[in-house]
This record gives C-alpha cells, structure tokens and sequence, in this order.
C-alpha cells in the first residue's frame, strides 16, 4: 500500500531578513540543511504541527504570518510521496537551540544570498516562491 505523507515547515525570518535553518541527521535527506518541521499527527491541524515542531525541536515559540507554499516531494525511486505546507514565521520568544541533538545536528540564521549546501527539496521549493 502507497501512503502519501504530510509535512510541515517554518519559513522563520528574523529582523535583518535572515532564515533559520536547520542540518538534518536523519533520512531523508541526512546532512542536509532545511527547514524546521516536522510530521502532521492524525487529527492535528497543519498551524498547530508546525507551532510544536519548531518548539520540540529549538525550543522557540514562533508566529505564523501566512502560507509560503505547499511543495509536493515526490521520489519514486524510494518510493515516497510527501505534502510539505511551508509557513511564514517569526519568533516571538526564547533563543533557538537544539532541543533534539539526535535530529538535529546544527542550526543557524543565514543571509538568503549565502545559505549553507546542500539544501533539502523542500527548502529549495519554499526559496522559489520567496
């Protein structure tokens, strides 16, 4: 049975026009530099997904400022299938830190002109809508 997957992303901005990024430990896409996220749970809407995420995973509190873009991840090769809505966000409070050292191995704010490779698919699809 093919399952079609739903993901979520941050598109976190800072005031000097910096985005949050986060390397990746786990597949897909391991070593990889992305943005935070993370898997909808059944029942939980796609806001309140990516509100947790970014929680769980640096420990921030963020707000959502609108939807970026819905990418669709498709590798028929693996095969997988992901929906990955990708928000415009700030943070309204605390510092982001690796709260998930097993997920995550570094994190940064980075010009949009001087962003760290390789980036995941997601994150170059949200960059396109920019």
């Amino acid at each position: 049975m093919t399952i079609i997957r739903v993901g979520c992303g941050a598109f976190i901005t800072d005031g000097q026009g910096r985005l949050l990024l986060v390397k990746r430990r786990r597949d897909p896409e391991a070593d990889h530099w992305g943005l935070p996220g993370g898997k909808v749970d059944f029942l939980e809407a796609v806001p309140d997904t990516i509100r947790r995420e970014i929680a769980e995973e640096l420990g921030v509190v963020i707000e959502l400022t609108g939807l970026l873009c819905v990418v669709d991840q498709i590798d028929p090769a693996v095969p997988s299938h992901w929906v990955n809505p990708v928000h415009r966000a700030h943070i309204v409070q605390g510092e982001p830190r690796i709260m998930e050292p097993d997920a995550l191995s570094d994190w940064g704010w980075f010009a949009l002109d001087g962003l760290p490779q390789p980036l995941t698919v997601s994150t170059k699809a949200a960059l396109a809508s920019v």
